[in-house]
């Protein structure tokens, strides 16, 4: 967004397309798909979805299991690209986050409660 826009490389940068990318992993959608018009983005289409069941968002390939996990991940996402750089979360707690994600997602799989 930064450089974009601004011309600006920085760290905050990164992280909101880092962001983007988790977006896009988990919806195979991308922001230029032609869905995303006027007010809606592939950000403000997965905020909107985030308080109603966000599996109908999800890229089907990835299967209706581990909603929880996926919901943290595209929670995660949301948290890197706010507008505000100095919004956002910052990378070693994106890294953190991920790794409590994934943590809890091997839990579950060898089917210890949380």
């Amino acid at each position: 967004v930064e450089y974009g826009s601004k011309g600006v490389i920085s760290v905050k940068g990164d992280v909101y397309s880092y962001g983007i990318m988790l977006m896009e992993i988990f919806t195979a959608k991308k922001p230029t798909n032609e869905m995303f018009a006027g007010e809606l983005t592939l950000k403000t289409w997965i905020s909107e979805s985030m308080g109603r069941s966000i599996m109908e968002i999800v890229d089907f390939n990835l299967g209706s299991q581990h909603e929880k996990e996926i919901h943290e991940i595209l929670a995660l996402a949301l948290r890197c690209c706010e507008d505000s750089p100095e919004a956002r979360i910052n990378i070693i707690d994106v890294s953190t986050s991920l790794i409590k994600i994934k943590t809890l997602f091997l839990r579950l799989k060898k089917g210890i409660k949380t």
